[in-house]
């Protein structure tokens, strides 16, 4: 018997679940900090070794 109250499938709702979707909007934020740390991290390297 089936059950009298089935709820209904949606395909709207099941759709998978995308990380990268919610990383783009960030990446006029991210990129030039990550840059800006790179930077940082190798000038340190190469004042250190001088």
């Amino acid at each position: 018997m089936s059950a009298p109250h089935a709820a209904p499938h949606d395909s709207a709702n099941t759709a998978p679940h995308d990380v990268v979707e919610e990383i783009v909007p960030m990446m006029p934020i991210v990129l030039p900090i990550a840059g800006a740390v790179l930077m940082f991290l190798l000038a340190f390297i190469a004042v250190s070794m001088a």
